[in-house]
């Protein structure tokens, strides 16, 4: 799953710039309206964390502790895109797009535990 954890952090940060760019038209867009609305800035938020969680995949993935944060991380730009979007719709793609990665995360948090399990088992077995 080191894989998995390269392509994810790739991803994001190339997203990073996709979501930053179309948040600032967001802004102006609800500026020019002036509605009241607030998914720029949510998905600024949204924008940070899938940067500093890409960072921090492509930094520490064979970290446990890495792939915890991050997940924590996605999970919550998920939730902040899903929730605060506005009229900025896009962000609902963005935010699912999170909880995806969040769901793979886990995944490799849960599986990686199984598999270090499993390897100390045979480690144990072999003879000295």
């Amino acid at each position: 799953m080191k894989t998995t954890k390269l392509i994810i952090g790739i991803v994001s940060l190339v997203l990073t710039v996709v979501v930053l760019f179309q948040s600032c038209a967001a802004t102006v867009g609800e500026a020019l309206e002036a509605d009241g609305s607030s998914g720029g800035a949510a998905g600024v938020f949204v924008a940070i964390m899938m940067l500093i969680a890409g960072i921090v995949l492509l930094a520490a993935r064979q970290s446990r502790g890495g792939s915890i944060f991050a997940f924590i991380l996605y999970l919550l730009a998920g939730i902040t895109g899903l929730a605060a979007h506005g009229n900025y719709t896009d962000l609902l793609i963005w935010g699912g797009l999170c909880l995806l990665f969040a769901l793979l995360i886990l995944m490799d948090v849960l599986t990686g535990k199984k598999r270090a399990a499993a390897a100390q088992d045979k480690t144990e077995q072999l003879p000295h």
